[in-house]
């Protein structure tokens, strides 16, 4: 962990800052009644208040939405899959809005293992690859390193894997 984490939450202007070095590995899955909304194309394409976030060391939050809370046609199966040494075998979804077509934009895992069952059918997206990504309102911040889908909020604390010099981590 790098010498500069700050390691206890505090409360600034009564938003409480969540470290992700806190956070756990093997990471944590919890529920979330935060309001999130995605935009693509100009159009809302997903809105729920039904997630999950799962939270990992050195990581910004991930959020998954049910499946039904996008809007119908959006997620499209795509022929790649990926494994995750917690989670299992994720499978990826392009993007669609009328001529918009986000490759390998959401992925989610059909058969998750023991611990992330919570994450049946539920999606999560790249914040990257959206126009939009909101949680409770305020804007999201995508992961840098492009390989990652965290979210960074006001709330959430590095520094985050992913950016420049932390690929040793």
């Amino acid at each position: 962990m790098p010498q500069s984490v700050i390691v206890a939450a505090r409360c600034d202007n009564h938003v409480v800052t969540e470290s992700v070095w806190d956070y756990p590995r093997p990471p944590r899955v919890e529920s979330s009644a935060e309001i999130v909304e995605l935009t693509l194309a100009g159009e809302l394409i997903a809105r729920s208040t039904d997630t999950v976030r799962v939270l990992e060391t050195s990581h910004p939050p991930t959020y998954y939405l049910p499946t039904a809370d996008f809007r119908p046609g959006v997620l499209q199966p795509a022929a790649d899959s990926s494994w995750c040494e917690w989670k299992g075998q994720a499978v990826y979804y392009d993007l669609v809005v009328h001529d918009v077509r986000v490759d390998r934009g959401a992925w989610g895992y059909p058969q998750p293992t023991a611990g992330f069952t919570k994450l049946l059918n539920l999606v999560a997206v790249y914040p990257a690859a959206l126009d939009r990504c909101t949680v409770d309102g305020e804007e999201v911040r995508a992961q840098a390193g492009g390989f990652y889908g965290g979210w960074v909020t006001d709330r959430v604390v590095g520094p985050f894997k992913g950016e420049p010099g932390t690929a040793g981590w």
